[in-house]
């Protein structure tokens, strides 16, 4: 069983959260900026019909600038196994193994809010499941596509033990710094798996595509929340460095409206 002395060995990298939200120059300003910055990685949300869609979006920006990509995350209420499988291995193929394959199991309702018929959790976490087995027999035994899972409740956390490579939790906004210590060192015991923070909101600010835009930030800091950083670099950089010892977490991903923002902390803790 890995202890945590091992785990804070993990060095520190930086993912970005960057839809196209913007026109297509100042996008490709910003995936310049962010691998300029430091960034080891641009991540890219699953959200049909409010922007391109992602695996192509993904390979522009992997074009554009010598950083990896991944999905932030496929979400499985809307994919079939054998298609986003394949989807995934052609942008390892095509970034010459730079793409890392995040996926979920879906915000409960997306699929009905686009006119699909409703997945119950128990196939969602079956087409998670089938979608890694699937990428492994496409990367076949020269590729490994890391798959990045984002886990909620036991069943979830469990699949992730058995086929994920790093894992993100889907942290409730009320859940304190204590309550989450001890979910992720329950779950982190059983397996050394890389750790990685979903950071909403950094100050006052909310990331798109990554929380909901009314989302309190006075009431995360007041329950010692996870999902939030301050926004004063000396002190994020400081709190990043605690979470890192205390818990394990060693990939932090961040909107992109706060990548300015954190650029002087991921300058100076990138490789540490």
């Amino acid at each position: 069983m890995p202890d945590q002395a091992s785990r804070a060995t993990r060095p520190f990298r930086f993912g970005v959260v960057a839809p196209l939200t913007s026109d297509l120059p100042t996008w490709r300003d910003r995936v310049r900026s962010i691998a300029d910055s430091g960034y080891s990685t641009l991540l890219m949300p699953d959200v049909p019909t409010w922007q391109p869609a992602l695996g192509p979006t993904l390979a522009t920006a992997a074009a554009i600038a010598d950083l990896r990509i991944g999905s932030w995350v496929y979400a499985a209420a809307l994919r079939e196994p054998w298609s986003t499988a394949w989807e995934a291995h052609s942008l390892s193929v095509l970034t010459e193994g730079r793409f890392e394959m995040g996926i979920g199991a879906g915000r409960p309702g997306i699929e009905v809010e686009l006119g699909l018929p409703a997945v119950s959790p128990a196939e969602r976490r079956t087409r998670m499941r089938d979608t890694v087995a699937a990428l492994r027999t496409f990367d076949g035994p020269d590729l490994h596509t890391p798959v990045v899972m984002a886990v909620s409740g036991p069943k979830s956390q469990a699949l992730a033990l058995e086929v994920a490579d790093a894992v993100t939790f889907v942290l409730p906004p009320e859940d304190d710094r204590v309550e989450t210590t001890k979910r992720v060192r329950d779950f982190a015991g059983r397996r050394d798996v890389e750790l990685v923070q979903h950071v909403a909101a950094v100050g006052d600010g909310v990331a798109p595509f990554m929380a909901p835009p009314n989302l309190d930030t006075a009431a995360l800091r007041a329950a010692d929340s996870l999902v939030i950083l301050p926004s004063d670099p000396a002190a994020a950089a400081e709190e990043i460095q605690r979470r890192r010892e205390e818990i394990g977490f060693s990939y932090f991903v961040i909107g992109a409206d706060f990548a300015d923002t954190l650029a002087p902390v991921v300058a100076k803790l990138a490789g540490q």
